[in-house]
């Protein structure tokens, strides 16, 4: 499977806890590197582009609201087949189902404070990192630079 990039964020309540450095480390550990990374305050309007696949929905309201609440990291992440891997080691969405280990196993206390977003496909990956990464704000090791191991 070719290198593919893909969106994390660290959510308000993984910030205010002070996990992101940690989240942070569990994906270096496992060998992605960080392509982009952004410490920011959400607005509505970003909000509302992130989750506009689930408008209308009966969590659509409540989530927006939260994810706008405090800071979040925004992270690109590049690896071998870094999707599905991601997706993974956050654990399940339900942190009750997630696997020890996990990120949402680990630190995540309820469903509707899970810890981290990561996107679920490689349409998802195109479309969201987008709205969190301006041209130029991506490194691409691949093109710049050579292997230092």
């Amino acid at each position: 499977m070719a290198t593919e990039k893909t969106l994390v964020l660290i959510k308000p309540d993984s910030v205010q806890r002070g996990l992101a450095g940690r989240i942070i480390s569990r994906f270096e550990e496992k060998g992605f590197q960080l392509c982009g990374v952004k410490l920011i305050h959400m607005d509505s309007s970003r909000a509302a582009r992130l989750y506009e696949p689930h408008l209308g929905k009966p969590f659509y309201d409540p989530l927006v609201k939260y994810m706008t609440s405090g800071p979040i990291v925004a992270l690109c992440l590049s690896g071998h087949n870094a999707i599905e891997q991601v997706r993974t080691l956050m654990g399940a969405t339900n942190p009750s189902q997630a696997a020890p280990g996990s990120i949402r196993g680990d630190f995540a206390q309820r469903v509707d404070y899970n810890c981290v977003h990561g996107s679920d496909s490689a349409e998802s990956a195109q479309r969201e990192l987008p709205i969190f990464f301006e041209p130029g704000e991506i490194v691409d090791y691949e093109a710049n630079y050579t292997k230092w191991v």
